[in-house]
C-alpha cells in the first residue's frame, strides 16, 4: 500500500485537522530518486573499498568466497536494519515541524536525514558496545563461528521484521526496544539448544535489566516532562499564538518557527547519535569475526599509549593476584577458559578467578609489551589477545555486582585499565560510521508519512499546537542526548510520541484512546514478539549453518 493511500486511511477527512493538516501526498522528483540511488550505490562501494584496504593494510588472508558472501549478507542487513530505523524513527522527528507548517514535508525529511547522518559521525560508540554486552560471552569471542553469524542475522531479521510490521500498520515503535527483545530471544535460544556437556552462557540480564529502565523510563519522561514544560511554557510565556493551532497553511510566527525547526534539528541529530550506534556494534562484531586481523584490535592506537596499557596492566595483575589467596596461576589458555566460565556463571568473586586474571593481565602486558604496540600485533596473535582483553575487560564490569568490594585507590586503577582495554577492542572505524550515517539518513527519506500522520493527528483530538511540538521535542532531544552521554539505548520513538500524548493531556485536548491503546499494545508486544522471533530464527539458522 503506498504511502499517499495510508495517509488516506489514517486521517479522517471529516476531521478539522484534515483541511489544515499538511499535503504529505506529493511523489518525489526523478532527480531526487536518481540522486538517492547514486548516493546509496556510493555508499556500498565505499564500504567495499575500505574493507579491501583494512584488510590489505594488515596482510588479512584473502577470505574464502564462501566467508566472503557471509560476511557481505551480514554486512547489508545490519545496514538494512538501519534504513529501516531511519524512516521508522525519524518521522517522531520531522511531524512536530511539519504539522505545524514550520516546514514542507520534503524539506523537513532531507534536513532531519542530513542532521540524523551528523548526529552519527559525531557519536563516541559507548551506545554501540552496550548493546553488544547483552550477548552470550561466547557468541562474541567466536563472532565469525556458524553461531556467531546465526546470532547477528537472527537478531536483525527480528528486529528488522517487528519494525516493518508495526511501521505497516503506521505505530511508533522503538527499533531500540526490538532489537533488544531480539539479542534477549538469541541468549535464550543459545541457551536452551546447549546440551548439558556444552553449557553456555544466555542473557546477561543485569545488563538487562539496566536496558530495560532506560527503555522503561522512555515514555514515562517523554509524557511527564513534555506535559510539565508545557504547563511552564503557559505560565511564563503570555504569548496566545504560541497555543494556538495552524491556520491553514501559514508557517507561524519567525521566532515560533526558528524553535520548532531548532527541536527537530536537535532530536534528529541526538537519534542519530544514539540509534545509530546499535548497529555499529554489530557491524564490528561481524567484522571481527570475519576479517578478525584487521578489526578484533584498534590498530589505530597512538604508541604513546603504550607504556601507561603495560603499566596499568600490571598494576591491576597486582591487585587480582593480591586477592588470588594463593591459589594456583594457571598458564593463559586455562585462565583464559576460567574467566570465560566464571562470566557464563557470575560467580566472579572466587580465589581462582582473581588469580586467573592476574595471569590475562600479565599476559596482555606481556604482548604489548613483546610487539611494541597494539598496532604492532601480528596476525597470528590477534585474536587471542582480543579475546584476553574482552574477557578481563568485561569481569572487572561485572566484578563489583559479585560483591568484590575494591578499595578507591584499587577501583581507580581498575576503571583506567578497562578504559585502555575498551580503546583496544571497542572502536568504530570511520568508514563503518559513514555506511551507518548513510543507511540511516537515506531511511529517513523512505515510508515516513505513516507515522507522521500518527503522531501528528491520532494521538491528540486536536491539532498539534507550537507549543505542543516545542515542549515534546525539546524533551526528546535533551534526553536522548543525555542517554547518549552516559552510554544507554533509549527509544526517540517511546519519548516523542508520550511527549504529544502529555502536552495533549496537559492542555486538556484529549487523547485518541483507540491509537493510545495500539501504541501501548505494540510497546508490550515487542518484547515478546522480538523474543520469539529471534529465538526461532536462531534455532533455524544454526541448523541451517
Amino acid at each position: 500500500m503506498s504511502d499517499a493511500i495510508a495517509t488516506t486511511r489514517f486521517a479522517p477527512p471529516t476531521d478539522s485537522r484534515a483541511r489544515s493538516g499538511p499535503k504529505l501526498d506529493g511523489a518525489f522528483h526523478p532527480g531526487g530518486v536518481i540522486a538517492f540511488l547514486l548516493v546509496l550505490v556510493a555508499g556500498l562501494g565505499y564500504a567495499l573499498y575500505s574493507l579491501v584496504t583494512d584488510m590489505n593494510a594488515v596482510g588479512q588472508t584473502p577470505l574464502a568466497v564462501g566467508t566472503f558472501a557471509l560476511l557481505g549478507l551480514a554486512l547489508l542487513i545490519a545496514l538494512a536494519f538501519e534504513f529501516v530505523n531511519g524512516f521508522h524513527d525519524t518521522a517522531n522527528a520531522v511531524a512536530t515541524v511539519i504539522y505545524t507548517h514550520s516546514m514542507p514535508p520534503l524539506v523537513a525529511v532531507i534536513w532531519s536525514g542530513t542532521f540524523n547522518f551528523l548526529g552519527v559521525m559525531l557519536s563516541s560508540g559507548a551506545v554501540a558496545y552496550a548493546i553488544v554486552t547483552l550477548l552470550p560471552v561466547e557468541l562474541v569471542l567466536q563472532a565469525g563461528s556458524s553461531a556467531g553469524y546465526a546470532m547477528i542475522f537472527a537478531l536483525l531479521i527480528a528486529a528488522i521484521i517487528w519494525n516493518l510490521g508495526t511501521w505497516a500498520f503506521g505505530l511508533p515503535n522503538s527499533s531500540s526496544h526490538a532489537l533488544i527483545g531480539s539479542v534477549i530471544g538469541v541468549g535464550l535460544a543459545n541457551q536452551m539448544m546447549a546440551s548439558d556437556s556444552q553449557a553456555t552462557s544466555g542473557v546477561d540480564w543485569g545488563q538487562a535489566v539496566s536496558v530495560f529502565k532506560a527503555l522503561l523510563f522512555s515514555p514515562v519522561c517523554g509524557f511527564v516532562l513534555a506535559a510539565a514544560l508545557l504547563l511552564v511554557l503557559k505560565a511564563v510565556v503570555k504569548r496566545p499564538d504560541l497555543y494556538a493551532e495552524p491556520k491553514g497553511d501559514t508557517p507561524p510566527p519567525l521566532w515560533i518557527r526558528g524553535l520548532l525547526i531548532l527541536t527537530c534539528t536537535l532530536v534528529s541529530f541526538f537519534h542519530g547519535g544514539n540509534d545509530g550506534q546499535k548497529g555499529m556494534g554489530l557491524i564490528m562484531l561481524i567484522l571481527i569475526g570475519a576479517a578478525p586481523t584487521a578489526y578484533a584490535l584498534n590498530r589505530t592506537m597512538s604508541d604513546d599509549t603504550t607504556p601507561a596499557f603495560i603499566e596499568t596492566s600490571q598494576a591491576a595483575s597486582g591487585i587480582f593476584a593480591g586477592r588470588a589467596a594463593g591459589a594456583d596461576q594457571p598458564n593463559p589458555a586455562a585462565a583464559r577458559k576460567a574467566v570465560t566460565e566464571a562470566l557464563r556463571t557470575k560467580d566472579l568473586n572466587q580465589p581462582a578467578v582473581y588469580g586467573a586474571l592476574a595471569v590475562l593481565s600479565t599476559d596482555i602486558a606481556n604482548a604489548v609489551k613483546g610487539y611494541g604496540a597494539v598496532k604492532q600485533v601480528p596476525a597470528a596473535a590477534t585474536s587471542n589477545l582480543r579475546n584476553d582483553m574482552y574477557l578481563a575487560s568485561d569481569a572487572i564490569r561485572l566484578l563489583p555486582k559479585a560483591g568484590s568490594g575494591f578499595s578507591e585507590a584499587e577501583t581507580k586503577t581498575l576503571a583506567g585499565y578497562t578504559g585502555l582495554l575498551n580503546d583496544g577492542t571497542r572502536y568504530i572505524p570511520t568508514w563503518v560510521k559513514v555506511c551507518v550515517a548513510l543507511a540511516l539518513g537515506l531511511g529517513t527519506m523512505v515510508g515516513w508519512k505513516r507515522i507522521v500522520v500518527t503522531v501528528g493527528e491520532k494521538i491528540g483530538k486536536t491539532h498539534l499546537t507550537y507549543a505542543q511540538g516545542a515542549s515534546a521535542e525539546l524533551v526528546a532531544a535533551g534526553t536522548i542526548g543525555l542517554a547518549e552521554v552516559y552510554g544507554l539505548p533509549v527509544s526517540t520513538t517511546h519519548i516523542l510520541s508520550s511527549g504529544v500524548a502529555g502536552t495533549m493531556a496537559a492542555n486538556g485536548s484529549g487523547l485518541q484512546g483507540s491509537t493510545v491503546r495500539n501504541m501501548a499494545l505494540a510497546w508490550v508486544m515487542t518484547l515478546p514478539a522480538a523474543i520469539t522471533l529471534a529465538a526461532v530464527l536462531y534455532y533455524v539458522l544454526r541448523h541451517i549453518f
